[in-house]
């Protein structure tokens, strides 16, 4: 599926989970998983991210909602990734062709902490995607890609209270590998998982 700037791939969970020959369960309890479109984030989503992502309770775990400037240089960054690496963090569309996020993976941005020199995969939605299942179905589309790509591992550190979070991580059975303070003082959790 092409995946340069412009284009978009749609991934239906069910069609990932025949590729990676692992069975998407659905229960009656669980209805079945979004189809996602994934697409290098172009100029005008870092306006999009802004507007989705400006929202306290979207960002408790972020430090709060940030400027513009940040997600201009931020599409930008995640543009670079794509094109050098063949993978970034994706603008996250709904059906319809609605921006609500984005999820993808991208090497570690710290070089004074962290896993430094891993590749960590990420996801972040609006509030009005939350509870749908467009986070976990988005990272089973990044793990394929990344499977293609030839990554052999990813990490995932999330804060220890955010619980959707740990919770996409967990049902994507990433292990937890590590409970840690960051420098700003806040509990987190690194997950891992082997692509290999």
């Amino acid at each position: 599926m092409p995946n340069g700037t412009g284009h978009v791939a749609v991934y239906a969970a069910e069609e990932i989970a025949i590729r990676r020959a692992a069975p998407v369960t659905t229960s009656p309890t669980r209805p079945p998983l979004p189809a996602v479109q994934l697409r290098v984030p172009t100029d005008e989503d870092a306006h999009a991210w802004h507007a989705v992502f400006d929202d306290t309770d979207v960002m408790e775990f972020l430090g709060g909602p940030a400027e513009l400037s940040l997600y201009e240089e931020f599409t930008a960054r995640q543009r670079m990734h794509d094109a050098r690496l063949g993978y970034c963090l994706w603008t996250l569309l709904d059906e319809q062709g609605a921006v609500i996020g984005f999820t993808g993976a991208q090497p570690w941005p710290q070089e004074d902490w962290g896993p430094v020199g891993e590749i960590e995969i990420g996801w972040r939605l609006g509030r009005s995607a939350w509870g749908k299942g467009y986070a976990y179905a988005a990272a089973l589309a990044t793990l394929d890609r990344l499977r293609e790509a030839g990554v052999p591992h990813v990490v995932a550190m999330i804060h220890a209270r955010n619980a959707r979070s740990v919770a996409v991580a967990e049902r994507l059975g990433m292990d937890l590998a590590e409970e840690f303070t960051s420098p700003g003082g806040n509990p987190g959790r690194r997950y891992e998982l082997a692509l290999a």
